[in-house]
């Protein structure tokens, strides 16, 4: 029997510093316009081809094996069902060994149509830079820095993945589902924690709870942030952290805040097991983006790569090539340009508003390439929601719906998977 897989992790591996953060919000395509909203003429040559930047070295270089897959997978269900326009849909080679600047470039070089990558929201303003001169969309699987919903890109940057504030709302109904009604906020300084803190302060007084403290901590000083958080006495705490997680659940487990009290944002998610002191975390709930790929998703994955240990962001990375493919059968053309203006038409993020749109409300979602295929041949506007949930991205190429799984920690501090939340908004 094989077995099912369990992601080591899933969160999204951040903009890493204030520098990087700047190049992410500053970097400067040349190109004009929202190709995301603008028609397109078809200026294909008939082959559709994918490219793949994997950028995960050292401890995080596991995450490769996962998207490869994925993207192997996908590319070989178009092609059963038919391929782009009776050809087969091209996977390039990949080069993760190069820096991803370098592997967009060779991309380019390739006639890459579209992208997916890379991982690390670091890496996209590079890539964006790149691809985007060249008319060639690119959709990370990764990405969730909030700035990158504004690089500046011409309208071909997209991500199957949520930015990191679309959980703030999630972790206030976490809280208010078990009978909170005030709340104090733990946040690590810095852009990821102190903007998904200002979303969840936001988030809680939307939904009538009470913040009762905000307290932030740089690198090994959480011990300051948790007397103020305890002093509060609130009925829930939330962290939002990433390096600093363990840190400063330690210093709440002193302070006897600890277990179903405590709520964890996804980049604090982790099996923590012996690391903390016993039974710190029982009954304590963290977020993880997405849904845990169906046993029957996972089994498909393995007949592509038997040797597979980890399904991070496969399911996101899956479905931006099926999304990609649609697109360009929408729009009859492999070209970036097409490409990029039908793919909020086939995720069902604004029908109508886009190029080729009728109008008309989408059918029932289409959970395959062939069933939306076979939606599309009858003429009918389509909605893709694939192997990772609902996508229906906007005109910032972001998913206005986002799912996170829920996991509970048990007593040896270690987490399980106790259900799933989704967090929609409207498109814009």
């Amino acid at each position: 029997m094989k077995h099912r897989i369990i992601p080591a992790t899933r969160t999204c591996l951040a903009v890493a510093s204030t520098l990087c953060a700047t190049l992410a919000l500053t970097a400067c395509s040349g190109v004009s316009g929202n190709a995301r909203v603008e028609t397109a003429e078809a200026s294909g040559d008939g082959t559709l081809r994918v490219g793949l930047i994997l950028d995960n070295a050292g401890d995080s270089s596991f995450l490769n094996a996962p998207q490869l897959a994925a993207a192997k997978l996908a590319v070989k269900e178009i092609n059963d069902a038919g391929g782009h326009k009776g050809r087969p849909v091209d996977l390039l080679p990949v080069e993760p060994g190069k820096d991803p600047a370098a592997q967009a470039q060779a991309l380019v070089q390739g006639k890459a149509d579209v992208v997916i990558g890379p991982t690390d929201s670091s890496n996209a303003a590079a890539a964006v830079d790149i691809l985007s001169r060249a008319r060639t969309p690119l959709v990370s699987p990764a990405n969730t820095s909030a700035g990158l919903s504004s690089i500046p890109s011409g309208g071909y940057y997209f991500r199957t993945a949520a930015a990191d504030v679309a959980q703030a709302p999630v972790l206030v109904e976490l809280a208010k589902d078990a009978g909170a009604a005030t709340i104090s906020v733990l946040h690590q300084e810095g852009s990821y924690g102190n903007g998904v803190s200002a979303a969840v302060s936001e988030s809680a007084q939307q939904a009538g709870l009470k913040v009762a403290a905000t307290a932030g901590f740089g690198p090994g000083g959480a011990a300051s942030a948790v007397a103020t958080v305890r002093s509060a006495a609130a009925d829930a705490v939330i962290l939002i952290a990433r390096d600093g997680a363990q840190g400063a659940l330690a210093e709440l487990d002193n302070a006897g805040l600890a277990g179903s009290k405590i709520i964890l944002s996804e980049g604090a998610f982790a099996r923590y097991g012996s690391r903390l002191g016993s039974k710190a975390l029982a009954g304590a709930r963290a977020l993880v983006p997405g849904q845990l790929p169906s046993s029957r998703f996972q089994d498909r994955l393995l007949g592509i790569d038997p040797t597979l240990k980890d399904v991070s962001f496969a399911a996101e990375a899956y479905d931006a090539v099926i999304l990609a493919a649609l697109a360009a059968a929408k729009a009859e053309d492999d070209a970036g340009r097409s490409i990029a203006a039908n793919l909020i038409a086939v995720s069902s993020g604004t029908a109508g508003t886009v190029a080729g749109g009728t109008g008309s409300a989408p059918e029932a979602p289409c959970p395959t390439f062939q069933d939306c295929i076979a939606g599309m041949s009858s003429g009918v506007d389509i909605d893709y929601d694939g192997a990772s949930g609902p996508i229906a991205f906007d005109t910032h190429g972001d998913i206005t719906a986002a799912t996170f799984t829920v996991f509970t920690y048990g007593e040896d501090n270690n987490p399980t998977a106790t259900g799933v939340e989704t967090a929609g908004r409207a498109a814009g």
